[in-house]
């Protein structure tokens, strides 16, 4: 099944997470194009420095909330600096580069599903600091304010870069720092400070605000050790994101929940950096064989509900482990879409 259908999300695809290595955009997005045929992704590249990691290029999608970068991280500014114009035209270029290898690749007009993506309110809030050096996490109006910025920002963003595609374009948000935030794990200003933990309906309405507010299909990824399964399956993503091996017996209720809610699940399979031994699909398709016939759920099911991709993002691989991930994942989602039912293991 192809994304270009009327679910983006579905089954038996492959896509990628977000981050890519080294600063050439255009071979970024050219391969990108090329080797994820369902589901590319605008491509980041954080190793061009400040304002194009995940935070940094939030400052190019927010309105009217810039950003400067301090010792410790990004800071919300009173007007747009250096920082903000960087990181606006940071994304300007590797949108013109998407758009030629579009174009190249004779998708022009296609209306085929692509993917951008943005942190996620929570996570945001919590990586950004206000002037006063505080968390933004830690002020309800300042949270309100990013979240409503963001959502704003993010639907320009998919509209412009729908417009000049012609691409059916989805969202994924990024929350790394989910588990952290309903934890209250995250430091503070100094040790005597700590960042409360937000409970989880106030948290949940963060969130919701955001995916409805953009009005198209989302998926949620997170990349954090423990990722918040329970917390996400109350969300209104089409699908939730993450890294297969953090997953323990103690996440397999909150799986089998998220599957019998309807999620779809991007299931994290290959590596981000390359293995010291050489790998095929089989070996990647085994722990989400084994998942669902643990679960209970028919393999089947694995050809309608499960995306392929990578652990997380792929800034630290190598180019050729980069590259060679995105052939891993597209071969292991055919497989799982083709005959499920006939894999073996040894």
């Amino acid at each position: 099944m192809s994304a270009d259908t009327a679910n983006p999300f579905a089954g038996g695809i492959a896509t990628g997470v977000g981050s890519w290595p080294g600063a050439d955009p255009r071979e970024a997005a050219a391969t990108v194009v090329g080797e994820l045929t369902d589901l590319p992704h605008l491509v980041e590249l954080p190793g061009r420095g400040a304002g194009s990691d995940m935070i940094g290029r939030a400052s190019a999608l927010l309105v009217d909330m810039p950003f400067d970068i301090t010792t410790r991280g990004y800071r919300l500014a009173a007007r747009p600096g250096s920082l903000s114009r960087r990181a606006r035209d940071l994304v300007r270029t590797d949108l013109d580069a998407l758009e030629e290898a579009w174009e190249n690749g004779g998708l022009a007009g296609s209306g085929r599903a692509l993917k951008v993506q943005s942190p996620g309110p929570l996570t945001l809030a919590a990586q950004v600091e206000l002037a006063s050096g505080h968390r933004v996490l830690t002020d309800p109006g300042a949270l309100r304010d990013l979240s409503e910025s963001l959502t704003e920002g993010l639907t320009r963003h998919a509209a412009e870069v729908a417009a000049r595609l012609g691409a059916n374009v989805v969202v994924q948000l990024d929350e790394p720092s989910l588990t952290q935030v309903l934890e209250g794990s995250l430091k503070g200003t100094s040790l005597l400070d700590s960042v409360r933990a937000v409970p989880e309906p106030e948290a949940l309405a963060v969130l919701e605000a955001v995916i409805d507010g953009l009005g198209s299909p989302v998926l949620v990824h997170s990349c954090a050790s423990r990722p918040a399964l329970g917390f996400l399956r109350g969300s209104s993503a089409a699908a939730i994101g993450f890294d297969m091996a953090t997953i323990g017996t103690a996440d397999l209720d909150d799986i089998g929940e998220l599957l019998e809610a309807g999620k779809q699940l991007a299931l994290g399979l290959i590596p981000t950096s390359a293995p010291a031994a050489s790998i095929d699909w089989r070996e990647i398709v085994e722990p989400a064989v084994r998942l669902f016939d643990r679960l209970g759920f028919p393999r089947r099911a694995l050809a309608e509900r499960i995306l392929v991709a990578p652990a997380c993002g792929l800034a630290g691989a190598t180019l050729s482990w980069a590259r060679r991930s995105l052939t891993l994942a597209t071969e292991a989602a055919h497989a799982l879409a083709d005959e499920p039912e006939a894999l073996t293991f040894a």
